[in-house]
């Protein structure tokens, strides 16, 4: 499908904003009976919706619940399976690392450890970012493996990222996450017979039993939780792809890694919501596709607070009178994922997405929220597709076939 778009592409100079809330979806209060996003007072939102037309998008495929880097892709239009990257090397990039073909990153978690070896906080609190770039600078300084040349560098608060460099090594090695609380971490395994995954997981875990050594005194970030091992073999760019000078403004370094893998244009690091929408107009200025991610939202539902989460949706939508000012042709509106408070984590449940301007039609629907997208002229699809229908309705496609 994607080779298909791409021979149907010619370029009229409209402009496509794509705003992704993290972790949008969620799941009704059982006393309200309303999820976060249909609590909040989100009058904007709520024209836009009566304005276009909504749906419910499914990251991966139904009952999968994606992580955010295979759901991103899928949102960029391509294949969150067969074209899926490691957190690692997202991870990298966002820190601004470059990689190589002798490279495998993965991204760390600094977690809390009690005296009985089990994870008792997989996040470590949510350190302060200094304290989190501290304690990656021990590491980086303190590690020490024969033949390996080892970069660990801090993302924000709790994450940090290691990229491995030696000939001869394969990231298909297994996590040491064990997701949940109350169990020792993992011990890195080969998940093939191939002789560079044995070597990366004997790597690996001389990292993490040095880490321990390191971190023993740390309070909080004590342990080390590897994931998302992965070497670089990126995809084809986003211009190649779709034809779109691309520009991405984000907070947080694995979606500006993200960007970066798919060759879109990355604004530095935000300090807060608000100035990721003081820099739309540069953005759309010099771009035809700008990505806005917001990340609070995600962080809130997998703190379990719904409050806080209604509340960060009502900022947003706070601002985006700011969008209409800056004169995009489309706007979309969508999250890479769940993340009901309910649930404190990423869900498999649909998201929803809100189409306006351009060659959309308007639908029935006067609000935006899960109950409303589920009776949406747009109805259900996989988030791969948005960008084909984002493609359409500014006329960038072509007429298939005779």
């Amino acid at each position: 499908m994607s080779d298909v778009v791409t021979s149907l592409l010619h370029d009229n100079h409209t402009k496509i904003f794509l705003l992704v809330l993290d972790g949008l979806g969620g799941l009704p209060d059982p006393r309200s009976r309303q999820t976060e996003l249909e609590t909040a007072k989100t009058p904007t939102l709520d024209r836009w919706a009566s304005e276009g037309a909504t749906g419910l998008v499914d990251p991966v495929g139904r009952g999968i619940t994606p992580g955010s880097g295979p759901a991103h892709l899928a949102l960029f239009g391509y294949d969150p399976i067969s074209e899926n990257v490691g957190r690692g090397v997202l991870s990298a990039l966002g820190a601004g690392l470059e990689m190589t073909s002798r490279d495998v990153a993965a991204r760390i978690n600094f977690a809390t450890r009690d005296e009985n070896g089990e994870i008792v906080d997989r996040r470590a609190g949510r350190i302060a970012s200094e304290e989190g770039r501290r304690v990656a600078e021990l590491l980086a300084s303190g590690v020490k493996i024969d033949g390996v040349e080892l970069t660990v560098r801090a993302e924000k608060e709790h994450r940090a990222v290691v990229v491995f460099r030696a000939d001869g090594l394969g990231g298909d090695v297994s996590d040491t996450d064990p997701q949940v609380t109350g169990l020792p971490p993992l011990e890195v395994r080969p998940l093939t017979d191939d002789a560079g995954a044995s070597r990366m997981a004997e790597v690996a875990n001389e990292f993490i039993r040095q880490a321990r050594g390191i971190l023993k005194n740390e309070k909080e970030a004590n342990e080390v939780l590897l994931r998302g091992f992965a070497g670089w073999d990126p995809p084809p760019s986003f211009r190649e792809r779709f034809g779109l000078r691309a520009a991405a403004v984000a907070m947080y370094p694995m979606y500006r890694g993200l960007a970066t893998l798919v060759g879109m244009r990355v604004f530095p690091e935000m300090p807060s919501i608000e100035a990721e929408f003081d820099a739309l107009p540069e953005a759309l200025a010099d771009a035809d596709f700008v990505y806005l991610h917001v990340k609070q939202t995600d962080s809130a539902g997998e703190d379990g607070d719904f409050g806080r989460k209604v509340s960060i949706l009502e900022t947003v939508d706070g601002l985006l009178p700011r969008v209409e000012e800056a004169g995009a042709d489309l706007v979309i509106v969508t999250g890479d994922h769940s993340t009901p408070a309910l649930m404190k984590s990423h869900s498999w449940h649909p998201v929803p997405i809100l189409f306006r301007g351009g060659t959309t039609y308007r639908d029935e629907t006067e609000s935006f929220g899960e109950t409303a997208a589920r009776r949406g002229a747009l109805g259900r699809f996989p988030s791969r597709e948005i960008m084909p229908q984002a493609l359409a309705a500014v006329g960038r496609l072509n007429r298939f076939g005779a």
